[in-house]
């Protein structure tokens, strides 16, 4: 099951590390935006995953989660619904602790197969909005 709102707050605290998958290097993107407030407001390390970049907002891009050299909490997708499956995959594989799907995707599978594996799941919310609320 994905986390209920009042569980939300508890996941933000106590995560140190962010990869978010699908990282843009244009600026009107969300993910650019979601990346750079967080990177300005956030007590996070944020770990940016697109194969088809080298860097974004000063910091390296990685090719996937599994090369990423520190443990991950919360993977934040910005990918279409098709990809999130395979997204979850590696965050299982790799060991995140969640998964969290921005603002306008829910995938059902993602929620079951995250649950099962022991993921906190988050579905249709926007990090950005929800760590401004705390």
């Amino acid at each position: 099951m994905p986390l209920t709102p009042s569980e939300i707050p508890a996941l933000l605290h106590a995560a140190k590390t962010v990869a978010v998958v699908g990282i843009s290097d244009k600026p009107d993107r969300a993910s650019y935006g979601v990346s750079q407030y967080l990177i300005e407001n956030s007590h996070f390390d944020l770990f940016f995953v697109n194969p088809l970049l080298e860097s974004v907002l000063g910091q390296k891009v990685y090719k996937s989660l599994k090369d990423i050299p520190v443990h991950i909490d919360i993977v934040d997708v910005f990918r279409k619904p098709a990809d999130c499956l395979q997204v979850l995959e590696e965050s299982i594989e790799i060991g995140a602790s969640a998964i969290w799907l921005q603002l306008g995707i829910s995938v059902p599978e993602v929620a079951t197969r995250g649950d099962e594996a022991g993921l906190k799941v988050v579905m249709d919310r926007c990090i950005k909005i929800d760590y401004a609320a705390l």
